[in-house]
């Protein structure tokens, strides 16, 4: 059988009715660049922010007369908002409001936060009080590290939290949270995060082979990504932490532009090299209005582990006076240790595998500063009892 191509797909997606119910959301120029992979097929459609809740049968007709054709193994379709597609997508009779929540979602019986109201043009999360991107100008900043000591944080000072890894290129989340296997999806669509020391967690790691290149252009990642995020039984959370690959491309864009994040974590080492990429991350985010909550400073400083001698190995305090010089709040030091690579190689978090120690009373400090800001309250980390 020969592979479905874009034409075909674009043919089929004709029959697919627009939002005024006379023309087909190709010919309303709805439908983003179609990209096919493995007899997969990925694409977006194009709507007005405020109309993205009425206008999902349209998404799932679109899914689902592409599912049904020969050759298709799979489909991934999402609504990208737009408040300029009002044009491309004029009001008519309105489509019937999907039912409410899906079976499989954990809904607790209390709420540690109030939901925050999405942003203008951004769609919200059901279920999701906060979302918080970690991101980092540069790669090799202990990044991903912060991001899964950051949200066990977050959850030992109380709160109910997961772990979204938007890494579609090089994730992680698998291997430093040590979960394996696939995860397993409510009526063929809605996926059921993954699981471990009590955070909820969704990575493109858990879809694809650890060794498969990920060789995708930037329709398919957008759209993977906001399937991971809305297409995800998360259930009742009070933060969903986000870590993003480093840099500032078609991820940190999508998220910054099309989701409510409630404010961003920037994540370097003290050398200038790695806060001069620093900054490029910090102006994109304020570029398009997302808070900044604040600066960590990782590997900070090194003790050695047989004299206890510290060295500042990076140089020490650039994040500070960075934090000073642009005015966002400096969160922390995360110093060197040989605990911190090691527990992260075995998948042992340190927040979770020595919730007594040093460095995990760090993490807990800073999860308390960026939750407060969040919040709009003052939170005291769990207390740190060091056995000597």
């Amino acid at each position: 059988m020969a592979d479905v191509t874009k034409e075909q797909v674009l043919e089929t997606l004709k029959t697919v009715r627009g939002p005024d119910l006379e023309h087909d959301i190709v010919a309303l120029g709805m439908v983003s660049d179609v990209f096919i992979s493995d007899d997969k097929v990925y694409f977006s459609i194009t709507v007005p922010a405020d109309r993205a809740k009425e206008l999902e049968p349209m998404r799932l007709a679109a899914e689902r007369v592409i599912k049904e054709m020969p050759g298709v193994k799979g489909a991934l379709v999402t609504l990208t908002a737009d408040k300029k597609a009002a044009a491309a997508a004029p009001a008519a009779r309105p489509a019937p409001n999907p039912p409410h929540g899906h079976a499989g979602h954990d809904h607790g019986s209390h709420a540690h936060a109030p939901q925050q109201p999405p942003r203008a043009g951004k769609i919200g999360v059901p279920g999701i009080g906060a979302i918080i991107a970690i991101a980092s100008g540069k790669g090799g900043v202990g990044k991903s590290t912060t991001a899964v000591n950051l949200a066990l944080g977050l959850l030992a000072n109380g709160l109910r939290v997961g772990i979204l890894d938007a890494d579609i290129y090089g994730p992680s989340m698998p291997r430093l949270l040590k979960i394996s296997g696939r995860p397993t999806q409510i009526d063929g669509r809605i996926i059921n995060p993954m699981e471990n020391y009590g955070l909820k967690v969704m990575s493109m790691g858990f879809l694809v082979d650890e060794e498969t290149a990920m060789i995708w252009r930037g329709p398919m990642v957008q759209s993977a990504l906001l399937q991971m995020l809305r297409e995800v039984a998360w259930g009742e959370l009070d933060v969903l932490v986000v870590d993003m690959p480093p840099g500032t491309g078609d991820v940190q864009l999508t998220m910054a532009q099309q989701v409510p994040l409630a404010g961003a974590v920037i994540v370097s080492t003290p050398q200038d090299l790695a806060l001069i990429d620093a900054r490029k991350g910090l102006n994109m985010f304020r570029k398009v209005e997302v808070p900044v909550l604040g600066i960590v400073e990782n590997m900070s400083y090194f003790i050695a582990p047989d004299t206890g001698t510290r060295y500042d190995i990076f140089g020490h305090g650039g994040a500070r006076k960075e934090a000073e010089r642009i005015g966002v709040p400096f969160l922390g030091e995360v110093p060197l240790t040989m605990n911190i690579r090691e527990t992260s190689d075995a998948g042992t978090p340190l927040v979770a595998s020595e919730p007594n120690g040093v460095v995990a009373g760090i993490y807990r400090g800073i999860a308390a500063k960026v939750w407060e800001q969040v919040a709009g309250q003052p939170q005291r980390p769990a207390p740190t009892i060091v056995f000597e």
